[in-house]
């Protein structure tokens, strides 16, 4: 069986969870941040031994980390990749991680790490599947009847469960509205994408517009 790693902080990352569970087979191991945490940690590995982080998670080959702090996520990734992890995902785009940082480690580990500003742009490689293969960038099947769409089948989806809520409010749209439709729904869902500007869930809505579109054309 997959075992993936969660790691969360406050809020973040218990969606995802769910929709592993909900949506695959696979296992699930997490550990704990705290939600408040100094902007600056100069110490980041004795922070994480004083707040007495479960390095269980390090089981996983694929670990998930909502870190969302440049120095945690540093420390995080030396640990990863010491206990043997095959691919570190890390959620909250460039701002919240040292790209440098993390290229060293990769690139003296072997271990893929991948930063994305939103999940729902994870794209398969030979680290991170089989997870990539059904939760990452929307792959969608579509079957209409009568100018309506009649189901949407979800190949795979955005990891904070937002293509299966689509897929599942869609049903009975004209065929003609569905694409932008499609894209609503997803801003509409209560994803933590950044909002106000045109990345995060403006990206994230575009993207399953775009996937709704390619699996009109591929209708079967």
């Amino acid at each position: 069986m997959t075992v993936i790693g969660v790691i969360t902080r406050g809020k973040y990352g218990h969606r995802l969870i769910e929709t592993v569970k909900e949506h695959s087979d696979f296992s699930v191991v997490t550990a704990d941040l705290p939600e408040f945490v100094p902007v600056f940690i100069e110490e980041p590995d004795e922070f994480l031994e004083s707040i007495n982080f479960d390095r269980r998670v390090f089981s996983a080959e694929i670990v998930i980390t909502y870190s969302l702090h440049s120095d945690l996520t540093s420390s995080i990734a030396k640990l990863a990749a010491e206990a043997g992890v095959r691919s570190l995902i890390v959620p909250g785009g460039p701002s919240r991680a040292s790209i440098p940082e993390l290229k060293k480690i990769s690139e003296a580990s072997g271990m893929d790490i991948g930063v994305h500003e939103i999940c729902c742009t994870l794209e398969p490689n030979d680290f991170n599947r089989p997870f990539a293969d059904i939760f990452g960038s929307p792959v969608l099947k579509v079957q209409t009847k009568d100018g309506k769409i009649s189901d949407v089948k979800v190949i795979k989806g955005a990891p904070c469960g937002s293509t299966w809520h689509m897929a599942k409010e869609i049903v009975g749209v004209p065929v003609k509205d569905a694409p932008p439709k499609a894209g609503l729904l997803i801003q509409h869902y209560p994803c933590r994408a950044t909002r106000g500007d045109m990345g995060g869930i403006h990206e994230s809505g575009e993207l399953h517009k775009q996937a709704f579109i390619k699996a009109l054309e591929n209708e079967e």
